[in-house]
Parts: structure tokens; C-alpha cells; sequence
């Protein structure tokens, strides 16, 4: 054997003992990509489960939304119609009570004027 065979065979040693060194990482990059694959198949098997959840959470609270503006459609139409209702009573009987309160004062005030406690109109 000369001398480049024996070279030729270290340089082919010292190839196998790179090649066998870079193999491991690979190994184990295999394994990290068929772990991520699992636990991607895991979480697409449990997201279609969680989205049906989530569209009948959905379709439910929408339902209780519509109820729930009709609860306040009927609250704003009861409260217009308290308001109109007093708004009749005050424009009903307002006007009377005014005039029934003025009458009392001009007859407390003709029958308090004979007993000498009669006070004078303010002048302007």
C-alpha cells in the first residue's frame, strides 16, 4: 500500500465518521417532524368538535339576543305609553286643579280679608 491509499482510506474513514455524526441530528429532526405531525392530526381531530361547540354557543346566544330586543321593544312601547298617559292626566286634570286651587285662594282670601288681615296688592 502506498501512501495515498492510506490517505485515501483516513479521508474515507473520517467521511463515514461525518457522515455518521450528521445522521444523528437527522435522526432526531425525523422524530421532532413525526411528533409535530401527530400533534397536528390531535388538534385538527379536536378543533372540528370545539367549532360545532362554538356554533351552537353561537346560534344560542343569538336566540337569547333576539328575545331579549323584544323584551326592550316592549319596555321602550310600555314607557312611551306611561309618558303619554301622564302627559293626558297633567293636560286633564292640570287645568282644573289650577283653577280649583285659585278659586280656594280668592275665598280664603275674601273671607280672611274681613277680619282686618287683609294685605295690599304689591304695586309694580
Amino acid at each position: 500500500m502506498s501512501g495515498g491509499d492510506i490517505a485515501g482510506l483516513i479521508a474515507a474513514g473520517v467521511f463515514a465518521i461525518l457522515v455518521a455524526l450528521l445522521a444523528i441530528p437527522v435522526l432526531k429532526l425525523g422524530k421532532v417532524f413525526d411528533e409535530l405531525r401527530t400533534t397536528i392530526r390531535s388538534l385538527s381531530d379536536e378543533t372540528t368538535p370545539l367549532l360545532d361547540e362554538v356554533t351552537t354557543t353561537v346560534s344560542t346566544t343569538n336566540s337569547q339576543l333576539r328575545k331579549v330586543d323584544g323584551i326592550t321593544n316592549n319596555v321602550s312601547d310600555a314607557s312611551a305609553n306611561v309618558s303619554a298617559l301622564s302627559s293626558l292626566v297633567a293636560a286633564t286634570l292640570g287645568a282644573p286643579l289650577i283653577k280649583v286651587a285659585a278659586f280656594s285662594y280668592g275665598v280664603r282670601s275674601a273671607f280672611g280679608g274681613r277680619g282686618g288681615r287683609h294685605t295690599p296688592p304689591r304695586s309694580r
